[in-house]
Formats: structure tokens, sequence, C-alpha cells
């Protein structure tokens, strides 16, 4: 579900009228200059939202040294709150913020589908933001543009680097909820068990008779993802040999032309791929090398893209319900809007749905196993 990115409300610029005695003043703002935000106020004072919010409420007790610098700071900028920031002290809100590195990925939009169900049918309003890039200047223009909003929370999809960087650039005192990624001992988190999955997926291609399997890796928001560490757990506890891994982007294009770049080699006949769009492209590069899947290669993808079972032949893949873990992330966000202050995770595992991209190599030794029937393995 690709959704419109959030916008602050145009500024208004109030000027005196005929019967007032002050004189009219005319200033000339370039359109690139936005005014000052509460992020900015909160990282000049080097304090926290709620601090900012204790100080500008007058619920700020005594003249301490954190109220003296928000007031230097809020001078310094000339910073005035609107009214949506003001129901964001007063804990008013009623949107909640998203903050994604993409809107059109199946698993990204999928997932913000899950919070906008959830959300809206908490009554909430959903207000997403797109990050781009690492790039500071990116990534504080979303999170400045999420606290600029009336949000009660907001909800990181940290599938990757954008993601990573604009969590780390939100402030202390913002009830926060994450969507996949490493553990995050800060906030509550929905995440998948993936590593789990990409070692079953990985086994099932090994028990059907293959020596090992190469990946095909999508980009990785860390090192390296739980896909392709299951995989690897995988090879090395069944003893088999560990190639390299080959780095895709996220374009299908990027496996097609890799498709076609190993259809004529004779060392590889199963490939784990980190998601669907790069199964179906490499399939597609060793088509257009006359290579048949499954009779040459065995190939088997991740997340279950609703045309996975429409393909030719109907791929063999890893289903992970983003919807549901998007209801996940939003249960765990208005717990910390409640006030619990305990981060909590949720897991989920995914299930391996047979198809018919995998099946024995063409050299399989005798007695090794045949090609399940088409199906589901769950509980993986």
């Amino acid at each position: 579900m690709a959704a419109p990115e959030g916008s602050s409300p145009a500024p208004t610029t109030t000027r005196p009228t005929k019967h007032e005695t002050e004189p009219e003043l005319t200033m000339s703002i370039p359109s690139e200059v936005r005014p000052p935000s509460i992020g900015d106020v909160t990282r000049v004072a080097g304090v926290s939202v709620p601090t900012v919010s204790r100080v500008l409420t007058g619920k700020q007790r005594g003249s301490s040294e954190k109220t003296t610098r928000v007031h230097e700071a809020i001078a310094q900028l000339g910073y005035r709150p609107n009214s949506a920031s003001r129901a964001l002290f007063s804990g008013r809100g009623s949107i909640i913020g998203v903050i994604a590195g993409n809107t059109s990925r199946y698993g990204y939009a999928s997932a913000i589908q899950g919070v906008e169900e959830a959300a809206r049918a908490a009554g909430y309003t959903v207000v997403i933001t797109v990050v781009e890039s690492t790039e500071e200047t990116e990534v504080q223009r979303a999170v400045d543009l999420l606290l600029g909003q009336q949000v009660a929370g907001i909800v990181v999809l940290k599938f990757d680097p954008p993601g990573v960087a604009a969590l780390n650039a939100l402030p202390a005192g913002i009830p926060v909820a994450v969507m996949s990624g490493t553990r995050e001992a800060r906030h509550s988190q929905a995440v998948f068990e993936e590593a789990k999955a990409a070692a079953a997926a990985t086994r099932y291609l090994l028990d059907l008779g293959h020596e090992t399997v190469h990946h095909v890796a999508i980009p990785s928001s860390r090192r390296e993802d739980g896909r392709t560490q299951g995989w690897r757990k995988a090879l090395k506890e069944a003893g088999a040999r560990v190639p390299p891994v080959m780095q895709a982007t996220w374009e299908p294009a990027s496996a097609h032309t890799l498709g076609m770049a190993i259809a004529n080699r004779d060392d590889i006949t199963a490939l784990f791929c980190g998601n669907d769009d790069l199964a179906i492209g490499l399939i597609s590069g060793l088509a257009a090398q006359g290579r048949m899947v499954p009779h040459d290669f065995s190939v088997v993808g991740f997340d279950d893209h609703p045309l996975a079972r429409f393909w030719l032949p109907p791929l063999t893949t890893v289903s992970q319900d983003f919807v549901r873990l998007g209801h996940d992330a939003f249960g765990l966000l208005e717990q910390k809007i409640a006030g619990a202050s305990v981060n909590k995770l949720e897991r989920r595992l995914p299930e391996l749905i047979i198809r018919q991209t995998a099946a024995a190599p063409r050299t399989a030794a005798p007695g090794r196993a045949e090609p399940h029937s088409p199906g589901v393995i769950a509980g993986i």
C-alpha cells in the first residue's frame, strides 16, 4: 500500500491591519529555509522532547540548567510551537507516524498497510514519510516532518540503512515501535525469525540432493542480515561448502544479469534468493540463456510475493505475513503510548511454501531425497 508522504501545514504570515499603529514589516525568506522544529530545540538544548514539553507548558519546576538551555535554544532558533506541537506536548496526538526507506516494494507496502489498518481501527490517522538515503540532512528532514505533526507515536521500518539512520535520529521521549532488524533494547520491536526460515529453505535444497546452495543476497541494514545468516548456518551444520555470497541490488534486473552470467556454470545447481523479486529476475536471466528451472537450476525465493504462485513455474518461497507484522508493531506502539515502560519483542515464524522451482539435481547421488509435493512446511 503506497501512501503519500506526510507534509507539515503550510506556514501562514499575519500582518498588522491598517488600524494598528505598528509599522508593517516585510521580510523575504528563501523558499528552502524551513522553520525551526521541536527536534532542533532538543538538539541545540541537549535535552529530550518531554523536557521541552514541560518548559513550554510551565510544568518544569524551578530554574534548572535544563530549563535555561531550553529557553536559550528557543530564543536562538526563534522557535514557535504550532498547535500540532502543543498537542504532542499534552499527549493528545491523533496521528501515528511511519518512517520507511521505501513504500512501493512488496514487504514495505504490506507492512505499512498493516500499521495503517490497526491504527485506523484504533482511531488514529497515519502519516508516512520516506527516508531515501542515510544523508544526515535527508534523515533529519524526515524526522522533523513527523515531529511537526500531531504525532502520538512513530513506527520505524528498520528494513534498510535509511531506516536505521532515522531510528537513531529520533529524540528521546517519543513513543516508538520498530519493525524488523537486529534487536533494539531501547524500543519495542516486531520481527520475523528470518534466520530460521532461511535455514529451513537451505536445508530443503540440500535434502533434494544438492551438494551446496548459492545465495543471492538483498541489500542489508547491517553487515549480514538474518536471511544470509540462516543460509550460512544451515550449510555449516550440514558440512556443506559455503560459497561466496552473490550480492544483488533491490532491482530484479540485477538478478536477471546475474542469472545470465551463471547460466553455464556447472558448480551451481541450487540458489536461495533474498526475496522473490530477485528469484524471478534470476529465473528470467537463466531462461534468456536457454536454462530451465528446476531442470537445470533449483531456485527458492523469500517473502511469498502475491505473484509468486502465478509465476511459471510457480515459485517455491518463504511466506512472511507483513500485514500481520504491521499489526504487531502498532500494538506494541499503542502500549508505549499508554505509558508502558517495558520494551517487548514480538516474533513471527515464516513458512516454507513448496511449489515447483526446486527439484533434485540431474546428477543427484542415488538414495537422496525426492522433491516434496507442493504444500507448506509450517513451524520452521
